[in-house]
C-alpha cells in the first residue's frame, strides 16, 4: 500500500492504533523501527531542535524540508502537525501540494488563529478561528489534493480555550461537514474526562484522534473501550533526547573525558547504520576501485590457566562464565563492536569446550609442549591474507572498545598497544613490560613513539609501561612475520617457550618499527583469581 493508504486504514482501523513522534529522519527512522506503523511529524520537537518556540517562528518551508528527510528514509505513513496550516486557505490549499509531493501522508491542522502558541501555554488565553473560516481551510485543503487517500484531520482545540463541550461538538459537526477525514480532540487536564465525554457525544461519525501528554496515566484500554482510533505519543522522543543529552553534556563537562560515557552511549557505528551507510559502502564497491583492507583477529586461547585450579577443570579460561556470559564471548562482542567480525581463536586445553558460533578455529593440539608462538604461527599459516591487516589478542584480556579503535586508526605495518600507569608496574604472571623511544607524556601526542624492548625484567628505570597484549599488523609484512615466525619455531628453546615478547624484540630486531600506543587503564587481563573480583569494577 501507499503511505497515504496506509494512513487512511489505520485511522478507519477497528483498532485503537498509535503514532510515535518524529522529529528528523534519525527519530524517525528509530520510529519505524521501533514497530510502530506510523510517524507523528510534532511541530512542538521540530521547532525545538532548532532552538525555537512552537509559535510558527519556523517557517513552513523549512518544516517541509525536514519532512522531506523524514519521508526519504521511512516506509511508514508521517502525519503532520500542521499547526493552523500556515497562514489562511490559500497557504493551505500549497501546502498539501507540497506535503503530496513529498510523499507525506497526511496533516492535522488546528483551529486556532495564525501564528498559533503551543496548546499547553495559557491554553485559554488563546483566540480560536472562526468555524467558517476553520472550514475554508478544510474545504481548500480537500479541493487541492490530488491523491484521494490523502488524509486531513481537524484538530478541535475548544477544550484547550475552556470554551466547553458543546462548543467542541459544534465544531466537530462543522469540520466533518467541511469534509475533514477525521478529528483530534485536545485536553489540557490530567485526565481524560473531557476527551471522554466528547467522544461519548460524538458517537464516531468521524474516527478521532487522541494525543494523552497530559492525561498519560490514563490506561490505554480506556481509551481502545471508547473507540478511540489514534493515540499519539506525540514528544516523548525528543524529550528523551533532551534528557540524555543533559546528562551526557553534564558528564562530559565535569570528567573532561569521554572514558566514563562512551560506553552508555550507542556506538558510532549505530548512527552509520540508522544512516544506512551499508548502502553507501555497497554501492561504493560497485563504483569506486577498493580501497578498504578488511581485518581480521586472532586470539590465543590454547592455555588452561592453572593459576584457577579445578574452575578450569572441564574448560579453558577463555570459557570461565564471569558476569553471565563466557569471557570469550565478552571479548569478541567487543571485536564485533569495531566492525571486526571474522575472528579466528586458536583453542587447545579442553578445546571442544570452546564452541561459540560465529568464529573460526584454528586448534593447538600440542599446547601442552609449545609456547604460544606455535599457536600463532598455526593461526597465522591457516587464515593469514595478503588482503587482510591482523589485530591479535589473547582470549583471556578484556578491554573497551576505544581501545580497539586506536588500534585500527594506526597506519604502522606494526602496532602495540601500551598502559602507561603506574599502577599496572606490580607483579603479576610474567609482565610485559615495555621500554619505548619516549614515555607517556604531552610530547608523545605530537610524536610517533616505537617499542625499543620487551620483557618482564626491565629496571624500574626504563620502564615506559605495560603491554595489553594487543597487536596490529598490516597486510603488507604479512610474509615477513611468517618467516621470523618459523625462523623462532626452529629453535627448540621457543618452539617450547616461545611468548610474543620474543615475536616482538625479534622484529626490532630485523629492524621493524613497531608503534606504540598509549593508553592508561580501560582492559582487564584475567591472569589469576583476583582479577575476576575486579571484573565488578571495569569500567
Amino acid at each position: 500500500m501507499s503511505k497515504t493508504q496506509q494512513l487512511r486504514q489505520l485511522l478507519y482501523s477497528q483498532n485503537l492504533e498509535f503514532l510515535l513522534e518524529a522529529h528528523n529522519g534519525l527519530s524517525a527512522k528509530i520510529v519505524e523501527e521501533a514497530g510502530f506503523k506510523g510517524i507523528w511529524a510534532s511541530g512542538l520537537s521540530i521547532s525545538a531542535q532548532w532552538g525555537v518556540r512552537d509559535s510558527n517562528e519556523a517557517s513552513w518551508t523549512q518544516i517541509l524540508e525536514v519532512l522531506e528527510f523524514m519521508s526519504d528514509v521511512t516506509n511508514i505513513p508521517i502525519l503532520l502537525d500542521g499547526d493552523t496550516g500556515y497562514g489562511n486557505f490559500n497557504n493551505m490549499r500549497r501546502l498539501v501540494k507540497k506535503l503530496e509531493q513529498r510523499d507525506i501522508a497526511g496533516v492535522c491542522i488546528e483551529d486556532k488563529q495564525f501564528p498559533k502558541t503551543n496548546s499547553f501555554i495559557n491554553g485559554k488565553t488563546q483566540l480560536l478561528a472562526p468555524i467558517d473560516e476553520f472550514c475554508g481551510k478544510i474545504k481548500a485543503a480537500k479541493d487541492a489534493q490530488s491523491n484521494d487517500d490523502f488524509v486531513v484531520i481537524a484538530r478541535i482545540e475548544a477544550l484547550i480555550a475552556g470554551w466547553g463541550l458543546s462548543e467542541a461538538l459544534k465544531r466537530a459537526e462543522a469540520y466533518a461537514e467541511a469534509g475533514a477525514d477525521g478529528l483530534l480532540i485536545h485536553s489540557a487536564l490530567a485526565i481524560p474526562d473531557e476527551v471522554l465525554a466528547f467522544q461519548k457525544a460524538w458517537q464516531n461519525q468521524l474516527p478521532v484522534a487522541i494525543v494523552p501528554t497530559k492525561y498519560y496515566a490514563t490506561p490505554t484500554t480506556i481509551f481502545r473501550e471508547f473507540g478511540f482510533a489514534i493515540a499519539i505519543w506525540a514528544n516523548h522522543l525528543l524529550r528523551a533526547a533532551v534528557t540524555n543529552m543533559q546528562t551526557v553534556a553534564e558528564r562530559i563537562y565535569q570528567d573532561q573525558n569521554l572514558l566514563n560515557i562512551e560506553d552508555k552511549i550507542v556506538p558510532v557505528s549505530e548512527v552509520f547504520r540508522l544512516q544506512n551507510a551499508a548502502e553507501l559502502l555497497e554501492a561504493e564497491r560497485q563504483y569506486l576501485p577498493s580501497r578498504h583492507t578488511p581485518v581480521r583477529a586472532i586470539l590465543l586461547a590454547a592455555s588452561r590457566g592453572v593459576e584457577f585450579g579445578e574452575l578450569t577443570a572441564d574448560k579453558p579460561k577463555c570459557m570461565l562464565t564471569l558476569q553471565g556470559q563466557p569471557l570469550l564471548a565478552q571479548i569478541t562482542a567487543t571485536y564485533h563492536k569495531v566492525g571486526i567480525k571474522n575472528i579466528t581463536v586458536v583453542r587447545g586445553y579442553q578445546k571442544a569446550a570452546i564452541n561459540l558460533p560465529q568464529l573460526c578455529y584454528v586448534d593447538n593440539d600440542e599446547y601442552e609442549g609449545t609456547g604460544e608462538l606455535v599457536s600463532l604461527l598455526k593461526a597465522v599459516a591457516n587464515v593469514a591474507s595478503d588482503s587482510q591487516n591482523l589485530i591479535i589478542g589473547y582470549g583471556d584480556v578484556l578491554l573497551k572498545q576505544h581501545i580497539l579503535q586506536l588500534l585500527l586508526e594506526t597506519s604502522s605495518d606494526f602496532a602495540i598497544v601500551v598502559d602507561a600507569k603506574e599502577r599496572d608496574r606490580t607483579p603479576r604472571i610474567r609482565p610485559d613490560y615495555v621500554r619505548c623511544s619516549l614515555p607517556n607524556s604531552t610530547q608523545s601526542f605530537y610524536t610517533p613513539v616505537y617499542l625499543e624492548v620487551m620483557g618482564s625484567t626491565l629496571p624500574e628505570s626504563e620502564i615506559c609501561g605495560l603491554w595489553t597484549g594487543l597487536l596490529k599488523v598490516s597486510h603488507t609484512v604479512l610474509a615477513p612475520l611468517q618467516t621470523i615466525l618459523k625462523t623462532l619455531d626452529d629453535c627448540p628453546e621457543m618452539h617450547a617457550q616461545g611468548r610474543m615478547p620474543h615475536l616482538m624484540n625479534a622484529l626490532i630486531a630485523q629492524n621493524y618499527k613497531i608503534e606504540v600506543i598509549y593508553i592508561t587503564g580501560h582492559w582487564l587481563d584475567i591472569d589469576e583469581i583476583e582479577d575476576i573480583l575486579k571484573m565488578g569494577k571495569f569500567p
